[in-house]
């Protein structure tokens, strides 16, 4: 993992987490990777993905539903939209809640910059995501996310 290259900012102001990451791999390769439902468990740096739900779509694309086996505490399933989509490039989904999970792919050489964000401009509930210490928890897991993403793409398999 010697390219590996992880950066976080958040200052509280703004109503978007991001992490940054250089990963060893094309970015058509993770995206693929993050197009197909059935992976996000594999990568998920929260421990909350436990596995996509039957009726997923085998790839995502622009206004696609998919459904997720979670659990935070309890188990319960969730079902996301995906809203953001330029192959290659960037990939976002939303669910109930509103805010966004988005990922922005930049080649660089060999490598591709990862950029994973949770976004909450537009959540519904904004003050109980900061009141529940959300935006940072969420940077914790997004750095463990991008971890296991350079892992998955960095390990035979």
């Amino acid at each position: 993992m010697s390219n590996f290259f992880l950066e976080s900012t958040h200052d509280g102001s703004d109503e978007i987490v991001r992490v940054s990451a250089v990963i060893s791999a094309s970015p058509q390769d993770i995206f693929a990777l993050l197009a197909d439902p059935a992976q996000h468990a594999t990568i998920d740096g929260s421990g909350s993905v436990k596995s996509s739900r039957e009726e997923h779509p085998n790839r995502l694309e622009l206004g696609a539903k998919f459904g997720m086996e979670m659990k935070v505490g309890i188990p319960y399933r969730i079902t996301n939209e995906v809203v953001e989509f330029i192959e290659g490039e960037r990939i976002g989904w939303k669910h109930f809640g509103g805010h966004i999970w988005r990922y922005i792919l930049v080649a660089d050489g060999a490598n591709t910059c990862v950029t994973e964000e949770f976004d909450y401009a537009r959540a519904k509930s904004p003050f109980f995501l900061k009141l529940s210490g959300r935006p940072d928890k969420n940077r914790k897991s997004m750095e463990k996310t991008l971890e296991r993403m350079q892992k998955y793409f960095t390990t035979p398999r």
